[in-house]
């Protein structure tokens, strides 16, 4: 079966993938567009499996999907910030959000084997990535469904987010405007904890251990250091809990005023239930290449 110019052009519209590729699916399929598209797809899910195991995703984005009472903060990875930053990824991420939100699955692995698109979220990520050309992976998500108030900030283009849950629901656009402070409050201020009681009591006795070994080093007695301890775990509580932090926009006020204070203006006593801060990248290890042996490598790639 003959085919012509303009079906290849079709071809890689359907597809998003190279006009070489579109040609030689077409060329493969004899001619039948259907048939080339399936090449074209099984093509791509192996060289997305070897993209997978071999390549090291260090740049993405942290987004969140907010849509009423359910919200998502969650990281998409790649592997480059040039397709960060491009709109193809910004519609995986996307969708990706939307059908957390939506789906609500257990974790990464029960995403990958929900319906997205026609196919599976793993079949799909996998298409994208023979379109792309780089390893996308969804990398971790915190989901919320809540009867008050979800707000989010995204720090940076997606360098950082977070999202929290407050107990009311007021259409006082004062609530608003109190939540995105404490969203940027937590950015800049990265506390552990919402309050200190919800401090672990594992976490509070080693923090004692600590302080009263410093004390100590200080060359004052046992009796003396365990007073000391009381004193310095303050400052613990107001490095490490949201509500006891000092607000990042007035130094003399905690947190916990500054929420006081706005209630009045809301309608209601406001308080924070819980919120979730993700950093882009945080704890993976980014493979270092010498530049010149890189650009060789995408040439490579490209005559592929």
């Amino acid at each position: 079966m003959a085919f012509t110019a303009k079906d290849v052009m079709t071809l890689r519209e359907a597809t998003g993938l190279g006009m070489m590729d579109c040609k030689k699916a077409l060329v493969e399929a004899d001619g039948d567009f259907e048939k080339a598209k399936e090449i074209l797809r099984e093509k791509g899910i192996l060289k997305a499996d070897k993209k997978l195991t071999t390549r090291v995703a260090a740049e993405g984005v942290v987004a969140s999907y907010i849509s009423g009472k359910v919200g998502v903060l969650y990281e998409v990875n790649c592997e480059s910030d040039f397709v960060a930053r491009g709109p193809k990824f910004g519609e995986i991420v996307a969708l990706v959000g939307k059908t957390i939100a939506e789906q609500n699955p257990a974790d990464v692995d029960a995403l990958m084997a929900l319906p997205v698109e026609g196919t599976t979220v793993e079949l799909y990520l996998k298409e994208q990535i023979s379109v792309i050309g780089e390893k996308i992976a969804v990398r971790r998500f915190v989901r919320y469904e809540t009867e008050g108030t979800l707000e989010s900030y995204i720090h940076m283009g997606g360098k950082s987010g977070v999202m929290v849950e407050v107990d009311s629901d007021s259409s006082a656009p004062e609530l608003k405007e109190l939540a995105h402070d404490i969203c940027l409050q937590i950015c800049a201020a990265k506390p552990a904890y919402v309050t200190a009681a919800e401090v672990p009591a594992e976490v509070l006795e080693k923090e004692k251990e600590i302080l009263k070994v410093q004390a100590m080093n200080e060359g004052k007695p046992a009796a003396i250091a365990e007073k000391m301890v009381m004193g310095r775990i303050k400052k613990f509580y107001q490095e490490n809990c949201l509500m006891d932090q000092a607000f990042v926009k007035d130094g003399d006020k905690t947190i916990a005023q500054v929420v006081k204070e706005a209630a009045p203006a809301i309608g209601s006593v406001i308080t924070v239930k819980r919120f979730a801060h993700l950093i882009m990248g945080e704890g993976i290890e980014k493979k270092s290449e010498d530049l010149n042996a890189e650009v060789e490598k995408q040439i490579e790639a490209m005559k592929k």
